[in-house]
């Protein structure tokens, strides 16, 4: 039987749930060999979370994504990697961004966010969204069923999760899945199991799933964009009778941090030239971008906070040098209110 879609409980985690996180979703280091990758991983890592960092994310990926780089660059499997950082962190929470629902089977992916969680002493979080690069599923031999299906599996997949989280035995029959007595011990240590993040900025199928079901959301876009979509998800919230102010929100974007902004610039304008040649329209690619000094990255996130988000996700360029980190920390102490 399917869970019912009453919304989560605003003591199921802290809010908000995460104010700056960092998305590592490129492994492709100037000077940095196969056998030292792990190694910067961790020094990322724990720079961020020495910093004041919050969470740390990775894509749910089996090979880059145009967006970021040649489909040849390396790629970690993500709840490998998240496992591995476990030891070497002590507070930060730890995300995939997100969890491509036609990946795995859901029943798995709680076994696997769950087993994060207690291994991690309660850090651990559940993004997961539609999933959408249909040449990543069929490279790697992963059904891509049409949109309206990857839909129902996610509203699926969420129920299943939060069950799984909440109870040792879960039995659920669905359209698309069916669970009998589907065992998950030990239970997540984060009391109500590990919060759920829905990637995404759907206005008709994406944010009504939110409003439903998640703890967070993660959007996409420029301040006048998130501001709409910050009021839709309002919108979905009312019809559902949920508190919008239970939903951390986020907005994902990439950060080029410099001395100047001059720097800064010229930085920005390689990547987006780089993308194009990938074929990522540059518009695209610049509508990612904030990019600056430290005062200037400063005052761009004062304006996407100033829409209602609670915080940022960052994809730094150049983080494996590790000082964008602290220089971004820097620039948004303040105004994020980090703690060190």
């Amino acid at each position: 039987m399917a869970e019912p879609t009453t919304s989560p409980k605003t003591a199921q985690s802290p809010k908000p749930l995460t104010r700056l996180g960092l998305q590592i979703p490129n492994f492709t280091y100037s000077n940095v060999s196969d056998s030292q990758l792990f190694d910067r991983i961790v020094k990322i890592a724990k720079t961020a979370e020495e910093t004041g960092f919050d969470s740390i994310w990775v894509m749910d990926h089996f090979q880059q994504i145009p967006m970021v780089g040649p489909s040849t660059d390396p790629m970690m499997e993500a709840y490998t990697l998240l496992s591995a950082l476990v030891p070497h962190t002590k507070s930060i929470n730890l995300g995939a961004l997100v969890t491509g629902v036609t990946h795995r089977n859901p029943a798995l992916v709680a076994k696997t966010v769950t087993t994060l969680d207690v291994i991690s002493s309660g850090r651990a979080i559940l993004g997961i969204g539609a999933a959408w690069n249909q040449q990543e599923h069929e490279s790697m031999g992963i059904a891509f069923p049409p949109v309206k299906q990857r839909f129902e599996m996610l509203e699926e997949a969420l129920q299943i999760c939060r069950s799984m989280f909440k109870s040792p035995s879960t039995t659920f029959l669905g359209n698309h899945y069916r669970l009998v007595d589907a065992m998950n011990l030990p239970q997540p240590l984060r009391p109500g199991g590990p919060p759920i993040l829905i990637g995404g900025s759907g206005e008709r199928k994406t944010l009504k799933l939110v409003a439903k079901y998640a703890n967070a959301c993660n959007l996409f876009g420029d301040v006048p964009t998130i501001a709409h979509k910050l009021s839709v998800l309002n919108h979905h919230c009312e019809q559902v009778a949920r508190d919008p102010s239970e939903i951390t929100k986020t907005r994902l974007g990439v950060l080029v941090i410099a001395d100047t902004n001059a720097d800064a610039k010229r930085e920005s304008t390689k990547l987006i030239a780089q993308a194009a040649d990938r074929g990522v329209p540059p518009q695209q690619t610049s509508g990612t971008l904030i990019a600056g000094d430290l005062n200037q990255v400063s005052e761009q996130v004062a304006e996407y906070l100033a829409t209602g988000l609670d915080g940022m996700i960052f994809s730094i360029h150049n983080v494996y040098r590790l000082e964008p980190i602290i220089m971004a920390a820097e620039a948004l102490e303040k105004l994020l209110k980090l703690s060190h």
